[in-house]
């Protein structure tokens, strides 16, 4: 099976590399962790028109069809540049509202970036409810629109929780969940390893110039070997979220979710020791990303829930 992109992705992924270079994203998270969204919104309605949140929109509603290894190789890169928003939450609504009336009413503001959407996760609170124009919580009863209480701290400032009071009839009563979370799973996948990649990019960067005893410190063997793990958990991660992109069968997700987290958290915890103190400063913009690899852990899913789910599908206990 071949992992690697063909030409046309390599160009998708190349060109939203470049915007969001180009849009200091930094600045973006630090300034939406304060609930400033003006500027997120803004590069909101970039990634729109690059045709980010149409990979999970069918063509009829204006989305470029399903493209799930697309939509892998696009979140790889909002992980990398830390990218705030409920972005994971948008790829869920578009799988729970892809029914009539509802699709034809919601989705091509989806698309179009006008009409950004969380979701809340079954028994937790929403992400980003505040920022959201429309807001979908699940009841006994299907999926309701919501009103936004008010907002949680978080481990991650970017990631601003929500609890959300359903409001309303529901909007179906027989939304697609177990759809809707593989396809979150699966972003959050490619999240993680994004943001993986980051920590050991900075990282890398940043022990080559740092010195110690008159030489850098990446010329250190512990150092090195400590590098060297977080790129083989990093890479074996890589294939898996891939892999799972082309099969979309719930246990290879949750096996890619599960190891792409783990691999962004373990890399998160070796690049804050290489750091040293500097590390823990929300003034220095490796915090970004550290905190963003410990909440992505949990989101969709917690590690626990993803084993039981790949340990089921090894016994035969699930369908595939």
């Amino acid at each position: 099976m071949r992992f690697l992109p063909d030409a046309e992705q390599r160009a998708f992924t190349d060109s939203l590399g470049a915007l969001l270079t180009a849009a200091d994203t930094p600045a973006v998270v630090r300034e939406w962790s304060r609930g400033e969204h003006a500027r997120g919104r803004a590069l909101w309605a970039r990634l729109a028109k690059a045709g980010v949140f149409g990979l999970a929109v069918p063509r009829e509603y204006g989305g470029a069809g399903r493209r799930p290894v697309e939509l892998a190789l696009a979140f790889l890169e909002l992980g990398r540049h830390a990218v705030p928003g409920p972005l994971v939450e948008t790829v869920a609504a578009a799988l729970l509202l892809d029914a009539p009336p509802h699709a034809a009413r919601f989705l091509p503001g989806l698309v179009a970036g006008e009409v950004p959407v969380t979701v809340a996760p079954p028994g937790g609170p929403a992400l980003d409810g505040d920022a959201a124009a429309l807001r979908l919580a699940p009841t006994p009863g299907g999926l309701c629109q919501a009103t936004p209480g008010p907002v949680r701290a978080s481990l991650d400032p970017a990631r601003r929780l929500t609890p959300l009071v359903p409001d309303g009839a529901p909007l179906r009563t027989d939304p697609p969940y177990e759809r809707a979370l593989v396809w979150a799973r699966l972003a959050v996948a490619a999240q993680a390893l994004g943001v993986g990649l980051a920590l050991l990019d900075r990282t890398v960067a940043y022990v080559g110039q740092r010195t110690q005893f008159g030489v850098p410190v990446g010329s250190f063997q512990a150092v090195k070997h400590r590098l060297a793990d977080a790129r083989t958990a990093l890479e074996f991660a890589r294939p898996l979220v891939l892999g799972a992109a082309i099969s979309m069968r719930p246990a290879d997700v949750a096996a890619a979710k599960l190891r792409a987290c783990e691999a962004a958290y373990g890399t998160a915890r070796t690049a804050l020791h290489l750091h040293g103190a500097i590390g823990y400063t929300a003034e220095y913009d490796l915090s970004l990303w550290l905190t963003k690899a410990r909440a992505l852990r949990t989101a969709w899913g917690t590690p626990e829930e993803c084993r039981e789910l790949v340990l089921a599908d090894a016994l035969g206990e699930v369908n595939p």
